[in-house]
């Protein structure tokens, strides 16, 4: 299934008119039904994506950015109550059981064959059959280890949740480019891009002042963010997560490979998450009052997106020094569908072979 490049005219049909009001030069702005459900079968990346996407994502803050997903197999239900303003960052533990239910069934069974005879290098790995929701293979998958920038889907999900303006301006302020570790990046103090466009810069480049503008730019400010993140992972099942940071620069970030499982599965439920996430390249016009207007040319960080050799349908990379080359990705090979962690890869190179070595072993796979 082999990708495209963006097109000029794909990309001019992702652009929306900009938001009335607004001197920002951002051109990303996604809007969607009012309807608080939708249903779509399951995207797999591809030069659509950021097109298709605009149609998905709700800019109405009474609207759930959650959709039903139906993968033609398995399909997670997820019933989302809408959040009040005066809840959102709430501290209470219990508040998480009165949010968001998720109710997952699994249609097809596995034969004798179903474990993947292979070995990897990296330190913990795990690999589900999104149809069945059984385990093919694992490696040390219970262990929780930093996630580094795989953190960055929860707070893409956490954003989402709630159901803010994705057309508002977000001017980068010097204290998003402050955190636990030094890390580069190609934005700059005084950038100005809108939500949505921070949200594609945070998935798909992996721009950790765009994060932290998202956290710093929700309702109850910062704080409120890292509540809700711990929150959400509460609720999908993350009995090992910690979340410290946005951005996964803290090395406090923290899961087994197991729960992220849980959270690529919960993503999968956002259609933004799936189109944004699987870009292979983007090109920003980002306004600067200090700084000046210039285009920052974006590429995808993972090897196997810009490639398209393999359907991915999400994606997310990570690195920090405590965690290692990390990736997560759904796929489809066979003709089923799977979710893949892995973690504290001593390298990129042994992080995409390993990645290789399970998307080929999947594709020889017998099932029943």
């Amino acid at each position: 299934m082999k990708q495209l490049p963006l097109t000029k005219q794909q990309l001019i049909a992702a652009m929306i008119s900009l938001s009335l009001g607004s001197m920002a030069q951002a051109a990303l702005t996604i809007n969607g039904s009012s309807s608080s459900e939708s249903s779509a079968r399951m995207s797999w990346g591809g030069a659509d994506s950021l097109s298709e996407a605009r149609s998905i994502m709700s800019k109405s803050s009474n609207s759930s950015a959650i959709k039903k997903v139906d993968s033609g197999y398995g399909t997670t239900n997820i019933t989302n109550t809408p959040t009040n303003a005066s809840n959102f960052g709430s501290s209470n533990n219990n508040s998480y059981n009165n949010a968001n239910s998720y109710n997952t069934t699994y249609r097809g069974s596995f034969g004798n064959s179903s474990m993947i005879p292979i070995s990897t290098d990296s330190r913990s790995v795990a690999v589900i059959d999104a149809e069945t929701g059984e385990s093919i293979y694992q490696k040390d998958a219970d262990v929780a280890r930093p996630m580094a920038s795989i953190t960055k889907v929860m707070t893409a999900m956490v954003v989402l949740d709630a159901g803010l303006d994705m057309r508002e301006e977000i001017t980068l302020d010097p204290e998003d480019f402050v955190g636990p570790k030094r890390a580069s990046s190609n934005l700059k103090s005084g950038d100005r891009l809108n939500r949505a466009e921070m949200l594609l810069m945070a998935l798909m480049k992996s721009e950790n002042p765009a994060a932290k503008s998202l956290a710093r730019n929700y309702p109850g400010g910062y704080s409120a963010f890292m509540r809700a993140m711990n929150r959400k992972a509460q609720e999908i099942g993350m009995s090992t997560a910690f979340f410290g940071d946005p951005t996964g620069l803290d090395k406090r970030n923290v899961a087994s490979s197991n729960d992220l499982v849980k959270m690529v599965r919960a993503a999968g439920n956002y259609d933004v998450i799936r189109r944004f996430s699987t870009t292979k390249s983007y090109d920003f016009y980002v306004s600067n009052y200090s700084n000046g207007n210039r285009t920052y040319k974006a590429n995808n960080t993972s090897s196997l997106v810009r490639d398209g050799s393999y359907p991915i349908g999400i994606s997310k990379t990570g690195f920090i020094n405590e965690a290692g080359r990390c990736v997560v990705m759904e796929t489809r090979v066979n003709n089923r569908p799977a979710i893949i962690v892995i973690l504290g890869a001593n390298s990129s190179a042994t992080r995409w072979g390993d990645a290789k070595n399970i998307l080929n072993s999947l594709a020889t796979r017998r099932t029943v």
